[in-house]
């Protein structure tokens, strides 16, 4: 067992691997920027160390600053959390030639997967069902050919990133080559990587994943599905589980094949292979090779500690649990609640009571910085099925409490009431017509 672990991380995430490792008797060292200096992170940590200036580029990306502050504080691993260098191959590789552990998969199934062409390649070699689209990368001056090939509407993406940078739908020949131009530039500045592909783009259709968890013994599970398809700019905001969408027969297929990639991958930790279903079909899309941000969700139908197993299996142990032992139990959903502008928290009460949690970074006197991402907490409600998990959400949502800036709970609420979210009748497309029709 290690006996101490560096968060290169901040926020609410580094706060809930701070709470595990409490539990497991690991000691925790927190970096922060010199704008994080007061966060909930830094207070709940056994140390801190200030790795740099508010910019991220200067902190929380600063490879040499993270590990050197690893080093001297003695620690026994680095945990990345989700974003900054979570999914950086190279920095787990400096991890690891520092004599560290890296709390996720190896570098060179980072690095694989990080490329999106080639692990959208590598899903199809294991017989992944995938969308239709541009065998590899596409140069500019061939993606005309590339598109028309697929037929449109197409979707431009970036084959070194994700979350939604570089990415531009088209729907006729005349606004690609622009579109391709502008992905591309995007992709530069975003993954200093301006490579694109293009796939065909699927009218609104769900967006369902898998956990997985695997170990370095061979072992592969998946933790069932989570329904995260209500998104805004490409940003997930509501995340299910179970999708209302996937049948048990869907989720046996789907489930066998995530655990079939990962396996073959020889994948450790944990991570998520992200679909679009539409019509009943289901298709490729990425994995995550990191734990992420709506875990929370799978933990509260399935009572396992995710974090808890990601570091057992990255240190060499065995998965405490086999597939026999996944059991979903009822329904939790979870809201992001997104800060609108920056500002200092005045007042906060976080809502409580039966089945309810409440992820957060947020604690009263702290200066929200506008530098990083506007997550400020997550509100999650579980019930005893859908319906039952939709009505504790509504009375969540009443109750949270937060003074000092604007945040997104309006648009939660009217999302979560609506009649169309309640039947569970909607996709990647359908925010604008459930925030539309609620103000009528």
């Amino acid at each position: 067992m290690i006996k101490s672990l560096l968060i290169a991380n901040r926020g609410e995430i580094a706060v809930r691997i701070i709470r595990t490792c409490r539990e497991m008797g690991i000691e925790t060292v927190a970096v922060y920027s010199e704008a994080d200096a007061q966060a909930l992170h830094v207070k709940m940590a056994d140390s801190a160390v200030c790795i740099g200036p508010p910019s991220s580029r200067e902190s929380y990306l600063n490879m040499s600053n993270i590990i050197s502050s690893a080093v001297l504080k003695g620690c026994d691993a680095i945990h990345p959390g989700v974003g900054f260098l979570a999914e950086n191959a190279a920095f787990a590789r400096l991890v690891e030639h520092a004599g560290l552990i890296f709390i996720g998969p190896s570098p060179e199934v980072i690095e694989l997967l990080g490329d999106k062409v080639k692990a959208k390649e590598t899903a199809e070699k294991y017989h992944v069902p995938i969308i239709p689209g541009s065998q590899g990368p596409v140069e500019k001056e061939d993606a005309l050919a590339a598109a028309e090939a697929i037929g449109f509407p197409v979707i431009i993406k970036a084959a070194a990133g994700g979350g939604g940078k570089g990415m531009r739908i088209v729907r006729k020949k005349e606004s690609l080559s622009d579109a391709v131009n502008i992905s591309s530039h995007e992709a530069d500045r975003a993954f200093s990587d301006g490579r694109i592909y293009i796939e065909r783009y699927l009218e609104n259709p769900r967006h369902v994943e898998f956990q997985l968890l695997g170990d370095e013994h061979g072992n592969v599970i998946h933790l069932g599905e989570r329904d995260c398809s209500i998104q805004q700019n490409h940003q997930k905001l509501v995340e299910e589980s179970p999708s209302p969408g996937v049948s048990p027969e869907m989720r046996k297929h789907m489930g066998r094949d995530a655990v079939r990639l990962f396996k073959n991958l020889g994948y450790r930790g944990a991570g998520t292979i992200e679909f679009l279903v539409q019509d009943n079909r289901y298709f490729f899309m990425e994995v995550n090779a990191r734990v992420q941000v709506e875990h929370t969700v799978t933990e509260m139908v399935t009572g396992i500690d995710i974090i808890r197993e990601q570091i057992r299996t990255c240190i060499g142990e065995s998965l405490s649990y086999s597939q026999a032992d996944v059991k979903l139990d009822g329904y939790a959903i979870e809201c992001r609640i997104n800060a609108v502008a920056p500002g200092r928290v005045e007042e906060y009460l976080p809502p409580g009571g039966y089945r309810v949690r409440v992820d957060s970074l947020l604690t009263r006197g702290y200066m929200v910085p506008p530098y990083y991402d506007a997550l400020v907490a997550k509100v999650l409600a579980s019930g005893e099925d859908r319906a039952d998990g939709i009505r504790r959400m509504e009375r969540v949502l009443s109750e949270f409490h937060l003074v000092g800036f604007p945040v997104n709970l309006d648009m939660q609420r009217k999302i979560i009431s609506h009649p169309i979210f309640k039947k569970g009748q909607f996709g990647t497309g359908s925010l604008q017509e459930l925030l539309s029709e609620a103000e009528k």
